[in-house]
């Protein structure tokens, strides 16, 4: 191709781009003239929330809690509720949180079996768990995994938080010694929430 020829090409496309309505390009509007004047243009938004879900119970990004019920010896058996110690908030009480914005939430608790001691055992369905606040119950803990909870959602946002205080039913005579204890004895109950 010659330069010549290149040349005129080059200058026949920088016409046929000068010459193109300028809304073609952007949004804009241009006035002249006597009197008022209005102009105006455009712009359009987006915005894109990712889909999370978070839960919390216990004590934030720290090791698990522990939650520990010592039953008086002349009271052994005979259904007098035993309130915990430990928890984040003490006297066997944690924190509760669950935050998404998926729409309804799920939340199920899951045991390994019951709570042992190395020859007899205890039915976690003896802990027993109260909420405070009833938009964000709590499963009922159970040899297994727990009959699911619904934490239902505003404007599919889920945003509850409680106190979850455990106690002990001790409704039965059990063997005498330690049950459960740090992630052993199947001492440890694992809260998933789930959205759809």
């Amino acid at each position: 191709m010659s330069k010549s020829l290149f040349k005129r090409l080059g200058s026949v496309a920088l016409i046929a781009a000068l010459a193109a309505p300028i809304g073609a390009n952007a949004e804009s509007s241009f006035q002249t003239g006597a009197g008022a004047l209005n102009s105006s243009a455009r712009v359009d938004f987006q915005i894109t929330i990712p889909r999370f879900l978070s839960l919390r119970v216990g004590t934030a990004g720290a090791p698990v809690d522990l939650v520990s019920f010592t039953v008086p010896a002349a009271n052994v058996g005979d259904a007098t509720a035993v309130a915990g110690t430990g928890g984040d908030l003490g006297a066997g009480s944690v924190t509760a949180r669950v935050l998404g914005n998926g729409g309804n939430v799920t939340l199920q608790a899951t045991t390994a079996g019951p709570l042992g001691n190395g020859t007899s055992s205890i039915s976690w369905s003896e802990i027993t768990t109260a909420s405070s606040n009833p938009s964000l119950p709590a499963p009922v803990l159970a040899n297994g995994p727990s009959a699911a909870v619904a934490v239902a959602a505003t404007s599919g946002v889920v945003n509850q938080t409680a106190t979850w205080t455990y106690g002990y039913a001790n409704t039965g005579v059990v063997e005498a010694g330690t049950y459960g204890g740090v992630n052993t004895n199947n001492s440890r109950v694992t809260y998933t929430a789930s959205l759809p």
